[in-house]
């Protein structure tokens, strides 16, 4: 077989095929409706633009909701730490109170325990009992000098100092005078006696010290 042959024969092969098929139902095939297809991603375009909306106005909700939760924990600090604040002043000034009626007590413990020192038991009454009552007061009066320590130790641990004022100037932010005196071998406005004891708590005034100033 050569190839005009060959040729002959597939021309005519086709030949026979396009005569033999029907191509009607090429035309018949439906055809895209670009109305519909327009106007359903119209519908689409607008169902995008309403989920949009919807999820913006979900965000801003939240946004808000984000907003009011800041504002009210903020709300809550100020007033937790208000809170605190007033706590801490209460826990003070109930601090304060009880270190003055630990004060008081030293005081009179002081005052007892220097009027023990200074007793002397007349002869003319006590000559029968006189030793003895020399021991009592003795061992009565260490046991008054072993409380005060103890107290003063309290005092201390309580971060509660007494002022020392004696032979310094008068300062008006810890002491206050009750008595004036004259001296002239000191400079005028010199602390000459203390007449009750001041105290320091921390950094601040428990108690102004009453003092006995010069004055020339």
């Amino acid at each position: 077989m050569n190839t005009e042959t060959s040729k002959n024969e597939l021309l005519s092969s086709l030949e026979q095929y396009l005569q033999q098929t029907d191509f009607a139902h090429l035309s018949a095939l439906e055809q895209p409706d670009l109305t519909v297809l327009f106007t359903d991603l119209a519908g689409l375009k607008s169902e995008v633009k309403a989920e949009s909306r919807q999820f913006k106005s979900t965000l801003d909700s939240l946004n808000e909701a984000m907003e009011m939760l800041k504002i009210d924990n903020q709300a809550l600090h100020e007033q937790l730490t208000a809170a605190g604040d007033r706590l801490q002043q209460q826990r003070r000034e109930l601090e304060r109170t009880v270190l003055l009626d630990i004060v008081d007590i030293y005081d009179r413990l002081s005052e007892g325990y220097q009027m023990m020192q200074n007793y002397k038991p007349v002869n003319a009454l006590f000559s029968h009992s006189k030793k003895q009552d020399v021991r009592f007061i003795e061992g009565f009066g260490k046991g008054q000098e072993i409380t005060l320590k103890r107290l003063e130790q309290l005092l201390q641990r309580r971060r509660v100092y007494p002022i020392d004022c004696v032979g310094k100037p008068f300062d008006t932010r810890t002491m206050t005078t009750l008595d004036i005196g004259q001296n002239s071998k000191l400079e005028n406005g010199i602390v000459l006696e203390e007449l009750r004891k001041g105290f320091l708590f921390e950094d601040q005034v428990l108690r102004l010290a009453e003092v006995k100033v010069n004055k020339l």
